[in-house]
């Protein structure tokens, strides 16, 4: 049997051979080395209940017999030709989605990731439109290539010291900590409002698209509320952009929808997807409305993109997905996880704002006046992990612990993660 390393070797072959730009959670580490359904196990065998999902990606739960079945049959059968042939899966596969996509979605092309995915529909909304310039929301990440690292909305991932231009900003829905000062819903969607003044201000007013997060993942789970979208569209329409969904983290049944975009009503012109469509096989795919996928007719292939055992991990994931009700039971276990983290939040000062949908939920550490606890956040994801538990964190200040578990958690490992939680934030709260 192959030996495991410890944590320290691994951090040691990390400093040697590693770009530094690549960090992890824990200031104690761990190694892990295998996963079943919620759980995940270190080289030593300890188990951990996995609340994070490897960031949202394993929603059929990690390592799901059906899935491995029908990859390992794939391997062993047919394991790449480029998507410049045949291959019966790839087209199945955009069959289906066609199926489940919001509106009128209906063609696809597939990439390996959803950084890919976001590049691949911002290639394509310019194509449309004949338009160059873009519009994102501030606090929002969309990838790690050039461009959408510069369509990334927060500072702690924008590494590119040289930014794309033709990209301009605009306030987030970000309630808690609302941009304007303002308060919903006495606010009219002002949020919403200020695309309008940014289009006619800060751009040639030649806008191919906004592009958006249903739900701000790494933002720190920031999510509207009702109607934004709504208006949003009604604006873009105005001026004859498009609007990009990125669905990267929030699809696939993590929000109680399939997209999460369904929960306000509205269609997108172009929709990308990523991480759960594999559940952990590296995919992704950008669709659009076939008359914005049709201006598209110039050669596009990919060497992986559309590979035999991708298509076919994702056409096993969503059966499971389906045959299992994990979409309907995100939304009523996303319910109990909601209500729970509220009741510790009536208890626990440090916890400032609860919000979320389904089981993609985040609390935001604060210290007195919503002054921003990363050093809290940090503290308490340790001790969390020292029992046990992952969890995750994100947002502006790095201070929001997010719950984004694999979609067959239980009631039980709801009810075990809040009990240690509640002692955990005891604990921090008792050492300020």
């Amino acid at each position: 049997m192959k030996e495991l390393w410890d944590p320290e070797k691994i951090l040691e072959k990390k400093r040697e051979y590693i770009i530094p730009c690549l960090y992890h959670f824990y200031s104690r580490p761990v190694h892990l080395v295998r996963g079943e359904g919620q759980y995940l196990y270190d080289h030593q065998g300890r188990k951990y209940l996995d609340f994070f999902a490897g960031v949202s990606v394993v929603n059929a739960g990690h390592c799901h017999p059906k899935i491995t079945r029908r990859i390992c049959q794939q391997v062993q059968t047919l394991q790449h030709v480029c998507n410049i042939y045949l291959t019966q899966p790839m087209y199945e596969l955009a069959e289906r989605l066609a199926s489940l996509t919001p509106g009128s979605i209906k063609k696809f092309f597939f990439v390996n990731s959803g950084s890919e995915a976001n590049e691949g529909a911002l290639l394509l909304a310019r194509i449309a439109t004949g338009k160059a310039e873009f519009l994102a929301l501030k606090d929002g990440l969309l990838g790690r290539t050039h461009l959408t690292t510069s369509l990334t909305g927060l500072k702690f991932w924008r590494s590119d010291p040289f930014p794309a231009g033709g990209i301009s900003f605009v306030p987030n829905p970000y309630c808690y900590r609302c941009p304007l000062n303002l308060s919903y819903p006495s606010c009219d969607l002002a949020c919403a409002e200020a695309v309008i003044q940014v289009i006619e201000t800060s751009t040639s007013g030649q806008v191919a698209a906004l592009i958006a997060e249903p739900i701000q993942a790494n933002g720190g789970i920031i999510t509207p509320p009702p109607g934004y979208f709504s208006r949003v569209k009604e604006i873009l329409d105005q001026y004859g952009a498009l609007l990009i969904i990125d669905e990267v983290q929030t699809g696939f049944g993590r929000t109680g929808k399939w997209f999460a975009i369904q929960h306000w009503e509205v269609e997108p012109d172009i929709l990308t997807m990523a991480k759960a469509l594999g559940n952990g096989v590296p995919i992704g795919a950008f669709g659009a409305r076939p008359e914005v996928a049709d201006r598209y007719t110039r050669p596009g292939a990919s060497t992986l993109g559309g590979n035999p055992v991708s298509m076919v991990a994702a056409l096993a994931t969503l059966e499971v997905l389906e045959e299992e009700g994990l979409v309907e039971r995100a939304e009523v276990l996303g319910g109990m996880l909601k209500e729970k983290l509220m009741e510790l939040k009536e208890r626990h000062p440090l916890i400032g704002d609860v919000r979320g949908l389904g089981l993609m939920v985040g609390a935001e550490l604060v210290k007195r006046d919503k002054e921003p606890a990363p050093k809290e956040t940090d503290w308490v994801l340790e001790e969390m992990k020292d029992r046990g538990i992952l969890l995750g964190k994100n947002g502006r200040y790095r201070n929001v612990l997010a719950f984004q578990p694999p979609l067959v958690v239980t009631r039980e490992d709801i009810e075990e993660m809040v009990g240690h939680l509640d002692e955990v934030l005891t604990k921090v709260e008792g050492a300020l």
